[in-house]
């Protein structure tokens, strides 16, 4: 609603980073996820940033000085955060291996090793918060990882992996939204 409204405001105090296999659908808010999600942990006090991009171009005529029309040609949805949690779901997650665990051996050693030639793992993105009694959640059903964020080890902080998810136009049937944006 336009206006003044001290109640439409959004803090996102504490939430989580959920993921599925792609195109999985995300419940409402207030409603419990399904077994197929799965909560990637610890995120930077940075949190999730989200970044929607879109290219316009003008269409000119020799006629006038200005622009008379403007065509969309391009857009870039993308969503940032840093885990702080290193283990067989963030790893193969983030070096892109999708959502497939890794099993610990009988020592409890985990090993990812890193592709050669990679296939981009698709998933569905799931990013929920909290704001009192208000439950947001921001769905992406097709994603993929399209960079990893330089990786530090020193003693002072820990290692974080720093991700760059880009959404991706729907392939199911029925078709889906590219995002949606759910609160109560």
């Amino acid at each position: 609603m336009a206006g003044i409204n001290a109640t439409e405001i959004r803090v996102a105090g504490n939430g989580r980073v959920l993921i599925a296999p792609k195109n999985t659908d995300m419940a409402l808010p207030g409603t419990a996820v399904t077994a197929a999600w799965k909560d990637l942990g610890y995120t930077t006090n940075d949190g999730i940033k989200l970044t929607k991009k879109d290219k316009i171009d003008p269409v000119d005529a020799w006629q006038t000085s200005a622009a008379v029309r403007f065509i969309q040609t391009d857009r870039d949805l993308t969503v940032k955060f840093q885990l702080l949690q290193v283990n067989a779901d963030t790893l193969p997650f983030v070096m892109g291996s999708g959502t497939n665990a890794l099993t610990p051996d009988a020592a409890g050693i985990i090993r990812y090793d890193i592709d050669a030639a990679p296939v981009a793992a698709e998933f569905a993105l799931g990013v929920e918060f909290v704001d009192g009694g208000t439950v947001t959640r921001f769905y992406v059903p097709r994603a993929v990882v399209t960079e990893m964020d330089e990786v530090q080890f020193v003693k002072s902080s820990p290692v974080k992996l720093g991700v760059t998810i880009n959404a991706i136009a729907t392939d199911s049937t029925p078709a889906k939204p590219l995002a949606s944006w759910m609160a109560k």
